[in-house]
This record gives structure tokens, C-alpha cells and sequence, in this order.
């Protein structure tokens, strides 16, 4: 695989992202599409509110043209760019409603879910037309268990709502998920590089690309946030990933920091709902708990860093054994 062509995938989505980036933010200050920020979270995020959002469109918009101009066409690409460009399209709408529309709540949670689940089942019927493995492998053993695809498939749909959700919920703090998700596209690149999967090499490249640029203007203080557009597309994209370089259960190593955040949603929930409104954490998703212990945004952001590099380090050394 022409490590040089990643090299100009991942240059050419940053490029356009900076590019894009000074240029999208004042008209979004202009049409008023700013951040809501809760008045139940970290008080120093009280400042943030009317931070232009939505940035997402930029890391969308720029990965897939990168993504279009450098892959090759087969299945593989068509899955990462439905998984991308469709999960983003959720994210925009949901974003729309809340924003530009003055709809607090956005997208219903069952008009969230009804188009998650069409486009897992786009992908799904893609890979079947494929002939895609329905074999899982366990990560860090010598093994592997074809389930079938009465099994497999509904695994992938709740897969990818779990990832694309788990990825929502880690946007929340200056540069986190950027920083997070730049790290765990840079673990698949390496993976599809040794899977010789070049179209999600190049998807990895160009979302590495793509949220970096876009962490120029994102890093604290930001001046722009992503929205549901970003984090759900990057949830979308990292998803694909994983099912097309037969990757799947690595997710839990490689992005158990997205894991940990919607563990620690699902948690709170749950505690709260079944324990007379008591908490485990502060706040949840996690980061916030952090905040609310005194971390700073900026420790918060660069520990959370350093454990999603060690955990890319260690993905990346167990899929090498593996491969």
C-alpha cells in the first residue's frame, strides 16, 4: 500500500479543513447557530454558550472529498462512506432542529435511532452482497468464531449505535474528541495498512486529517464546536473501520475511552433511576465528573489523550500479533 498516498490523504483533508474552518465560523456567528450549554454542568462552561457549532460540517465535508479523490471504489468504500456521510447526515438534522430551528431537543430519540438503524442496515445488506466474513476475532488470542450472519449482523447494527453513540458522548470538553478520535483513526490506518484494506487506510487518513485541522480551531479555548454532525460521523467512520478490516471486538482496546464514556452514562442512569436519584459520578460522561473534582479542561483533554495513545499502542501490537 503507497504509504506516501495516506500521507497526501490525511495533508489534503487537513489543508481543507483549515482552509474551511475561518471561513465557516463567522457565518455561523452571523446565523446565530451558537452552543447550549447546561446550567447543571462545570460553571466554567457557562462562558462557552453561543460558541458557533456545527463545525462538523467541515470535518464531514473535507474527510469525504478527500476519501472520494484517493480510494479505491469497491464495497469497502461504499460501507465507509455510508457509515460516514450517513450517520453525519443524523447529526446534521438533530443539529438543525436544536439550533436552527430553536428545537431544544432536536431529533427525537426514536427518529435518532430509526435512522441509525437504516443506514447500519445499508451497510449491513452492502457486506452481505459482499460476502463479508461473519467470523469475529478475539483480540489478543489466536482465534476466531464465525457466528453466522443470524448472529454477526445484528451484532454490527448494535455495534455501530454503540460506537456512534459512545463517540457523541465523549464531545463535551475543548479538543477531546478530536484529539481522542485523531488517535484511533492513526491505530486502523496502521491496522488497514496491514490488512491491505487501502480504502480504509485512506478513509483513517483522511478523518485524521480532517479532525486535526478542525482541533486547530477546537482546541481550548474553542472557537467552534463540532456538534452531532462531527461526533456522530466520526462515530460512523471509526465503526466502518473496524468491520472492514475485521477489527471488531479491537474497538474495546483501541477506543476503550469511548467505552468508558458511555459506560459511564449508562451507569449514572441506571443508579439514578433505581437508586432514589443517587449518583455514582458528579456529572456523567466522565469527563465532566473529572471537571467537577477540580481537573482543569486542559488535564482533562491530555490525560484522556495519553490513555487513548496507549490504548492505540496496544490495539496496534495485538492486531500485528494477530496478523
Amino acid at each position: 500500500m503507497d504509504f506516501q498516498l495516506l500521507l497526501l490523504a490525511a495533508a489534503a483533508s487537513f489543508i481543507l479543513s483549515i482552509i474551511a474552518m475561518p471561513i465557516l465560523i463567522p457565518v455561523l456567528r452571523r446565523i446565530k447557530f451558537g452552543q447550549q450549554v447546561r446550567n447543571d454542568g462545570p460553571q466554567s462552561h457557562l462562558k462557552k454558550a453561543g460558541t458557533p457549532t456545527m463545525g462538523g460540517i467541515v470535518i464531514i465535508l473535507a474527510a469525504t472529498v478527500v476519501f472520494i479523490k484517493f480510494s479505491v471504489i469497491d464495497t469497502n468504500f461504499w460501507v465507509l462512506l455510508t457509515a460516514t456521510v450517513g450517520f453525519g447526515l443524523i447529526g446534521f438534522l438533530d443539529d438543525y432542529i436544536k439550533i436552527g430551528l430553536k428545537r431544544s431537543l432536536g431529533l427525537t430519540a426514536r427518529q435518532k435511532l430509526v435512522g441509525q438503524l437504516l443506514f447500519s442496515a445499508i451497510i449491513c445488506f452492502l457486506l452481505i452482497h459482499k460476502g463479508h466474513s461473519t467470523a469475529l476475532s478475539i483480540p489478543g488470542m489466536d482465534a476466531s468464531f464465525d457466528w453466522g450472519p443470524w448472529f454477526y449482523y445484528p451484532f454490527i447494527v448494535v455495534m455501530l449505535l454503540a460506537i456512534s453513540n459512545a463517540v457523541n458522548f465523549t464531545d463535551g470538553v475543548d479538543g477531546l474528541l478530536s484529539g481522542v478520535s485523531a488517535i484511533a483513526f492513526a491505530a486502523y490506518a496502521v491496522i488497514a495498512i496491514q490488512m491491505s484494506s487501502p480504502a480504509a487506510a485512506v478513509c483513517a487518513a483522511a478523518m485524521i486529517g480532517a479532525v486535526l485541522g478542525f482541533l486547530v480551531f477546537n482546541a481550548h479555548p474553542a472557537k467552534v464546536f463540532m456538534g452531532d454532525m462531527g461526533s456522530l460521523g466520526i462515530g460512523g467512520a471509526i465503526g466502518g473501520i473496524a468491520i472492514v478490516t475485521k477489527n471488531e471486538l479491537l474497538f474495546l482496546i483501541i477506543g476503550l475511552v469511548f467505552v468508558i464514556e458511555l459506560l459511564s452514562v449508562v451507569i449514572q442512569v441506571v443508579s439514578y433511576k433505581t437508586r432514589n436519584g443517587k449518583r455514582v459520578f458528579k456529572m456523567a460522561p466522565i469527563h465532566h465528573h473529572f471537571e467537577l473534582s477540580g481537573w482543569s479542561e486542559w488535564r482533562v483533554v491530555t490525560t484522556f489523550w495519553a490513555v487513548s495513545l496507549i490504548l492505540a499502542v496496544i490495539g496496534i501490537y495485538i492486531s500485528k500479533g494477530l496478523s
